[in-house]
């Protein structure tokens, strides 16, 4: 059944919780008090969501991923097995500063592959392309391809997740659905 909402009996969710319609929660999954998930997400095996977190709809977590407080996923993010979100800058196990978590926002139809690591208080926009392994240590534009440590850029992405070639004019053609974008200024728009 599509609607059903699934809970692996040895996932701990902790009241209260809002899990959207047709999402699945996988084994050894902890979810903490006051996460939000949305419909028709998949959270892999040992996936830690803390109090606060925001995820929207049909987004996909693989295994051994943590979403810490300050971390918001928006609708049909893909984040790859092993994945590090961080929320403080200088941690110190002696010193409380949670009250210096920074945002870190990753964007509608985003990609975040395996054992990428997310340093806290950026944004990864819009369908956006984060190559495995990368270190993120700065914004990332809508639909920008990067890669390496640290993530520098490496071209554009179209929202099937095909990397695209730009003509001398500035426009390219997604190879696979045939929808067209535009360089501006070194950002991209869909036509």
């Amino acid at each position: 059944m599509i609607n059903e909402t699934y809970i692996h009996e040895t996932a701990v969710v902790d009241a209260p919780c809002q899990i959207g319609k047709g999402t699945k929660i996988w084994h050894f999954c902890h979810l903490m008090a006051n996460c939000t998930i949305g419909e028709e997400c998949n959270l892999g095996q040992n996936v830690f969501v803390a109090s606060g977190v925001t995820i929207g709809k049909k987004v996909k977590i693989q295994n051994n991923v943590s979403v810490y407080e300050g971390v918001t996923l928006e609708d049909e993010v893909f984040v790859g097995p092993s994945v590090v979100f961080t929320n403080v800058i200088n941690p110190r196990s002696g010193v409380v500063r949670k009250n210096e978590y920074k945002p870190t926002i990753v964007g509608q139809g985003a990609t975040i592959g395996a054992n990428a690591t997310i340093v806290c208080g950026h944004c990864i926009g819009r369908y956006a392309f984060v190559g495995a392994g990368s270190v993120i240590t700065r914004d990332v534009q809508d639909y920008e391809l990067v890669t390496g440590n640290p993530a520098r850029h490496a071209g554009w992405m179209s929202e099937n997740g095909q990397k695209l070639q730009f003509d001398a004019e500035g426009f390219a053609i997604c190879p696979v659905t045939g929808e067209k974008y535009q360089l501006v200024e070194n950002k991209v728009v869909k036509l």
